[in-house]
């Protein structure tokens, strides 16, 4: 090599100033996986708000015969290197933008270059939190400044300064150890030290982060709630309500802290509804109520069968027409634009309005009766029309009076007429009157030989005992305090709303209420003409109702302290029996049952649904996420937990041999 070409190599341990354009990636460089996108844009945000902070190191290019090239190879820096170029490209800089470089041919390039990347200790991420925040305190740089000084979103800032803000006892437990990311994320939901420390000390073995931000919220409203779907979180804020927000989690709108607020604004909502309601209705009362107030005590009414007017008529018949029209024209659509939705949605509201024309309260029945104005699971407002206080029940007649008494009283004459005093004391006093009624004691002694006649000709006469126990049933479902019926059958109802929450709003709980109020409808209102109207039904007819009014009564519920097992083995059997299928009532959903139920469970149910291997990809996920993607897992599959589950049919087909077998078992039993 000539004096001349070793004069232009400058000697190792030289600050240079090379041309971007001149700097190529370093053959030897040890980081053989290429840099992230993130982590050059990063790099590229640094250096234009603070330059290069720290040199490159490079080694001259040499030819094969030795001689310097000009260009440079980037022992160390090639992540600033490609940031720079980033910059280029951006037109932030030049290619000739000069680069502060160390000149190093001393040391083996490779070894430094992976000297650079393992001899060295990242930042404690708790001392990262806690700069992000001082530079927003001290130097006031919001989260967006921050974000482009860095190299990151602003949403990452976000996430940095809430978990710089956190107290100095849950930080301190984070550099100990004593708590990991996810939980110190978890204390960072609130921002309130004193909260923070007492949620802390709470915990015991688990210090699961979901559990973390249960406690800190558990006396806040989630955004899904249905008092604050109902209001709304722009109206609640505007009312002066907080929302408490987590930047670590999907929270689904976060948590409304003022829950006195929302319970205020729901009451003054529901109250107008109720308002709009009986001003626009007539009602006499509207009541609005979280829930529906089951233990009301009050008779209820229905609406009875009207014809529609012409002019109605006709424009039913148009707007169905025009719906089955469309519905041949896209039955083969397997998506619908938003037009034809649009269409669709318009035909059915008009529809359903008019279909509601068709039944219609008696005016002196809305001006007695009432209405309450409920709030749904979702959000949404439910009215349960034609209750009627006892206090605005129509006035008995005379004659209805007096059968109240007879009733109450407990006797009567052969004329239907009331009798007061000592029975048998009347009867020894009376022998000479013609007209005396007869005495208590003899009324119960030859009704007593009525009813055994009753029960002998009912006993053989099955259709007439289906009659009389629907009349009994139906008597006491549809009719509040009607004392009508002769057979001792008293329908024992349970509240399903008081055991499972929103049951009511489910297709099936509103399919329920449509079915029970159709029959209510049809019911004549004066108990007296029940038996008349129920022996008067078709045989499907009187079946259908004998089967609702009994269905009415089921109980099949599991109650944490109740303990029936025969009577739970007997649903078993009628689940059987009716081909109970729950698959076309229930899912599970993260709501109903897979956010209710530990990963355990949630694996084991995908495991049994799906496969072992899609249970398997799940492991690792937080409980939050395995529940959400179990419930898309799971909604094709038909998978029921076991208290939903029936069991196949068990049929049994006895041959000859059988039948044989059977009754020598049954002889050798007697024996």
């Amino acid at each position: 090599m000539s004096a001349k070409q070793v004069k232009t190599v400058p000697a190792s341990g030289t600050e240079i100033f090379v041309p971007l354009s001149k700097l190529k990636k370093s053959p030897k460089n040890a980081r053989k996986t290429p840099h992230s996108e993130a982590a050059i844009e990063g790099y590229a945000s640094s250096i234009a708000a603070k330059g290069i902070l720290q040199n490159l190191v490079v080694e001259p290019e040499l030819n094969a015969e030795g001689v310097a090239t000009g260009f440079y190879f980037v022992t160390i820096g090639e992540g600033r290197r490609l940031a720079q170029l980033l910059r280029v490209k951006r037109k932030e800089i030049k290619k000739t933008e000069p680069i502060r470089c160390i000149v190093d041919t001393t040391n083996d390039a490779f070894e430094i270059s992976l000297d650079e990347n393992v001899t060295r200790e990242d930042m404690h991420p708790a001392d990262q939190f806690e700069a992000f925040k001082k530079l927003a305190d001290e130097r006031g740089f919001g989260a967006e400044e921050i974000a482009a000084r860095f190299g990151v979103t602003p949403n990452v800032v976000r996430q940095r300064l809430r978990l710089g803000a956190i107290s100095p006892k849950m930080m301190q437990a984070y550099r100990d150890g004593e708590l990991c990311l996810d939980q110190l994320a978890a204390f960072a939901i609130t921002d309130d030290h004193v909260r923070q420390e007492a949620v802390y000390e709470r915990l015991s073995y688990n210090r699961d982060a979901s559990t973390i931000r249960r406690l800190l919220t558990e006396t806040h409203v989630p955004a899904t709630d249905r008092r604050a779907r109902f209001v709304g979180i722009e109206a609640y804020t505007e009312a002066g309500g907080t929302v408490l927000r987590d930047l670590f989690t999907e929270d689904r709108g976060g948590y409304l802290e003022d829950v006195a607020l929302l319970d205020g604004l729901v009451t003054a909502k529901l109250g107008s509804e109720a308002d709009a309601i009986r001003e626009a209705e007539g009602w006499k009362w509207t009541e609005a109520h979280l829930d529906f107030p089951h233990a009301h005590g009050m008779r209820r009414i229905y609406p009875h069968s009207v014809e529609l007017s012409a002019k109605d008529a006709r424009a039913l018949k148009v707007a169905q027409s025009q719906f089955d029209q469309l519905t041949e024209q896209y039955q083969t659509v397997e998506e619908l634009s938003d037009d034809v939705d649009a269409q669709f949605g318009e035909l059915e509201a008009e529809i359903e309005r008019l279909e509601a024309k068709r039944q219609a309260y008696d005016a002196d029945d809305i001006a007695r009766s009432g209405a309450f104005v409920i709030l749904n699971h979702d959000g949404t407002v439910r009215i349960e029309r034609g209750f009627v206080r006892p206090g605005d029940e129509k006035p008995q007649s005379e004659a209805e009076q007096e059968s109240g008494d007879r009733s109450r009283n407990g006797s009567h004459d052969a004329d239907g007429q009331s009798m007061q005093g000592n029975a048998e004391g009347a009867e020894a006093a009376s022998e000479e009157a013609d007209d005396r009624p007869l005495s208590d004691v003899l009324v119960r002694d030859i009704t007593a030989h009525r009813t055994l006649g009753l029960r002998l000709n009912l006993s053989e006469q099955p259709e007439v005992a289906i009659v009389a126990v629907t009349h009994a049933l139906a008597a006491q479902i549809f009719y509040l305090g009607a004392d009508a019926h002769v057979v001792g059958i008293r329908p024992v109802k349970t509240d399903l709303a008081a055991h499972a929450e929103g049951i009511e709003d489910t297709p099936p709980g509103k399919a329920w209420a449509d079915r029970h109020a159709n029959w209510a409808r049809q019911m004549p209102r004066d108990v007296t003409e029940l038996w008349t109207f129920v022996a008067e039904l078709d045989h499907d007819s009187r079946m259908s109702l004998f089967a609702h009014c009994v269905a009415l009564t089921v109980n099949a519920v599991i109650l944490p302290l109740e303990r029936r097992p025969r009577a739970l083995a007997t649903a078993d059997q009628l689940a059987e029996a009716v081909s109970l299928d729950m698959t076309g009532y229930w899912r599970p959903t993260v709501r109903s049952y897979l956010g209710r139920i530990t990963k355990a469970r949630i694996l084991e149910a995908v495991s049994e649904g799906v496969s072992n291997e899609a249970a398997e990809r799940m492991a690792d996920m937080k409980k939050a996420d395995m529940a959400e993607a179990a419930e898309q897992l799971l909604a094709a599959t038909g998978w029921l937990p076991s208290p939903l589950r029936t069991a196949e049919p068990r049929h049994k087909v006895m041959d000859t041999s059988n039948a044989a077998r059977d009754g020598d078992l049954i002889s050798e039993t007697a024996e």
